[in-house]
């Protein structure tokens, strides 16, 4: 395999000035760089990248972690952070987290170990005080859906509470009062926060409904389809449900055909996220809009900026979900 030193020898210049050559040094000739590149193709040599970041201090990478980067939520930010970081003329690495804090630490480290430029964390199972240690130490690093009051201009987040608040309003407003909530089983703030949203809705409307109506499934499909059926084998008189995600959603409209109910005049039900899935359900899926992509290439925006020292502001960024109407809610007349 080639070396750099061989190169210099093929070229017939200096070491030095093929590492300036391949680091794009303005010093460099261009009498240089076309013997150095002529060189390296002629000898098959590839410039080592952890040589370019520690002569350049860059290595034109940003560090992302997501929980699980085959959830279509979570490919939607990483292409968000990549669009970002391709304007930059930056790649990404990639890191799944899983909502378990040993796992999340071991990305976080694995992607500063490989000094990346800058960091876009989604980070759910890992305490605030973790957290702020590891922005101490890298100051391009920005967490998304998360809300650390100590970080300022640093989080980006959405309010989940006001989401799922919003979603239990418009199933009221269509006359529905026993409302079921299909919620996530991990134990992560999204679930506490949308849970809450649900339950205060229900208050102030003066609707009042046990604990039955609430069950807990892993957010995807299939803990969709296992809450819907826990819910109907309870047989309460339920004609609204609220999802925590649209896969969710997707689950439990599949145990809903599946047990003849007609949708949306037997059941209605709302999502969140408005995922592509949504669009493309029968009925098409009413859901609460996340913009995730928007939060996203806003998150790169800043970490990258940050990675080049530029000044940032320091209010807080909370984004606000907003409603979708489609086809399956329906106004209960039964």
């Amino acid at each position: 395999m080639a070396t750099i030193k061989d190169v210099a020898k093929e070229a017939g210049v200096s070491v030095a000035t093929v590492s300036r050559v391949i680091n794009k040094s303005p010093k460099a000739s261009s009498a240089s760089v076309e013997s150095v590149t002529k060189a390296m193709s002629k000898l098959g040599y590839r410039p080592n990248a952890n040589a370019r970041a520690l002569v350049s201090q860059s290595t034109n990478t940003v560090g992302v972690l997501v929980s699980d980067v085959s959830d279509p939520f979570f490919g939607t930010l990483v292409k968000a952070v990549d669009d970002v970081a391709h304007q930059h003329n930056k790649h990404i690495l990639v890191g799944n987290g899983y909502h378990n804090a040993d796992e999340e630490r071991n990305a976080i480290e694995l992607l500063i170990n490989s000094r990346c430029d800058a960091l876009v964390i989604h980070s759910k199972a890992l305490s605030d005080e973790e957290l702020i240690r590891y922005a101490e130490e890298v100051k391009a690093l920005v967490f998304i859906n998360r809300n650390i009051e100590a970080l300022p201009g640093r989080c980006i987040s959405l309010d989940n509470y006001k989401g799922a608040f919003l979603a239990t309003e418009h199933l009221i407003r269509n006359g529905h009062r026993n409302i079921a909530c299909i919620a996530s089983s991990h134990a992560i703030e999204d679930v506490e926060q949308r849970l809450a949203g649900y339950q205060d809705a229900l208050k102030a409307n003066n609707i009042e409904l046990s604990t039955s109506y609430v069950e807990y499934g892993e957010p995807d499909s299939d803990g969709g389809e296992r809450a819907m059926t826990n819910l109907l084998t309870k047989s309460l008189p339920i004609t609204g449900i609220v999802a925590y995600n649209d896969n969710m959603a997707a689950g439990a409209l599949s145990v809903l055909e599946e047990n003849q109910l007609e949708l949306p005049r037997q059941m209605s039900i709302i999502g969140f996220d408005d995922a592509l899935i949504a669009k493309y359900l029968h009925p098409r899926l009413t859901t609460i809009r996340y913009p995730i992509k928007m939060m996203a290439e806003k998150a790169a925006e800043i970490a990258i900026a940050l990675s080049k020292k530029a000044t940032i502001e320091t209010e807080p960024m909370v984004y606000s979900p907003t409603l979708v109407q489609r086809m399956s809610v329906e106004r209960n007349m039964l």
